[in-house]
């Protein structure tokens, strides 16, 4: 919700703001979980870049869509049928029970079993 406050401080197009998701009104915010994702968390496959070194692994959220949410619920890691900002909270509990340090580790295994195992 701040980065798209701060991000729209400056004049923009009014169609602009529909490409950035705000959870504060229920949104997922699936865009802004994955370049976090990209920014802090570091690996040696060069997917995550982990040039943000302020901020910890623990305070990122998976970037929930439908194939991430299909698998998830598949798993027993979600119970809400909608992909929103309730589902995130749910599915950020049940990864950080399997790592608090970095519970976005998961994100592309459930994002490939759902897309490319048919999972």
């Amino acid at each position: 919700a701040e980065f798209k406050k701060v991000f729209f401080e400056v004049p923009h197009l009014q169609r602009t703001t529909k490409h950035i998701s705000d959870p504060l009104h229920g949104s997922a915010a699936k865009r802004i979980n994955m370049f976090l994702r990209w920014m802090v968390r570091e690996d040696n496959k060069g997917v995550d870049l982990g040039i943000w070194k302020n901020i910890s692994t623990a305070a990122l959220s998976c970037p929930l869509d439908v194939h991430s949410g299909n698998v998830a619920r598949k798993l027993g890691l979600l119970a809400r049928n909608q992909n929103d900002s309730k589902a995130l909270a749910e599915l950020d509990t049940n990864l950080r029970f399997l790592d608090a340090n970095d519970p976005v580790k998961y994100d592309f295994a459930l994002f490939g079993l759902g897309v490319f195992e048919g999972f």
